[in-house]
């Protein structure tokens, strides 16, 4: 693994590059949906604004989560390059792409429908970041051929010790998700706006939380860690939001709500 990449005097995280790749992916994504939905918006800016959202809201999310290591190494705990938590980028980040729908004129929960694909992308591609940095998001030791060890990352594995390569499972899901949603996204099968923010809400928690059994972190409520906590209120706030956008019955079209319920006439 290859925490960081030293150029003369100067270092730099292997972290942080593969952050700038997800965010250029999911920019590229983000930009064909507006392009197919013939909306004039501003992907990179989009993109941008949620990823530095994003990483703050994980990083604080993560420090609350360990109050104790904050009230002793307060500075060292928030400036660590390891340490963050998926959640917390999830929320920021919803938070920050719902504003920006409403200030394009999109519609908070059309944006969030829009960007749906684009976000798993990026969390996937985000995640080979953790990867080459061996930042301790690896799973369990493992006996399977494609177990792999992290002696020299941000949190080392034991000499010889082989682990889950979690980070990679998390990649598979993360496109496999992506691509779901991207078809299912499509202008020609339009769904009520909502919809597809409550499934990738189903999809990713239930991802997040199956990954979580095989995962370092230690359990603290009824067995389950606090990402699975976390994954079960993603999976419960998804599935309601299903229910209340199929009700709700209002459709996106070219950057507008329009209800397309049929009227009835008396």
């Amino acid at each position: 693994m290859y925490p960081f990449i030293h150029i003369g005097r100067f270092s730099i995280g292997t972290f942080g590059i593969l952050l700038w790749l997800a965010a250029v992916c999911a920019c590229l994504v983000l930009h064909r949906n507006f392009r197919r939905w013939k909306i004039n918006a501003d992907a990179i800016g989009i993109v941008a604004l949620c990823t530095v959202a994003g990483v703050i809201g994980s990083k604080l999310w993560h420090v609350l989560q360990e109050p104790h290591e904050l009230m002793a190494h307060p500075l060292a705990t928030i400036f660590d390059r390891a340490g963050f938590a998926w959640f917390g980028g999830l929320v920021v980040g919803i938070l920050a792409l719902m504003w920006q729908g409403r200030s394009y004129g999109i519609g908070r929960l059309a944006m969030l429908d829009l960007a749906t694909s684009c976000a798993a992308v990026g969390y996937g591609v985000g995640r080979i970041g953790c990867l080459v940095s061996g930042d301790g998001d690896y799973g369990k030791p493992t006996t399977l051929p494609w177990g792999m060890g992290f002696p020299n990352g941000l949190v080392p594995t034991p000499a010889g010790v082989r682990v889950h390569p979690t980070p990679i499972y998390e990649l598979i899901a993360a496109l496999f998700i992506a691509w779901l949603l991207w078809r299912r996204g499509a202008p020609e099968r339009p769904k009520p706006i909502g919809q597809l923010t409550g499934e990738y809400l189903i999809l990713t928690g239930i991802a997040r939380f199956l990954v979580e059994f095989i995962r370092i972190n230690p359990p603290i409520y009824w067995g389950l860690t606090n990402a699975q906590m976390a994954s079960i209120g993603s999976v419960v706030a998804g599935a309601a939001l299903v229910l209340w956008a199929r009700r709700r019955d209002v459709f996106l079209h070219i950057g507008s709500e329009v209800e397309t319920a049929p009227a009835v006439t008396p």
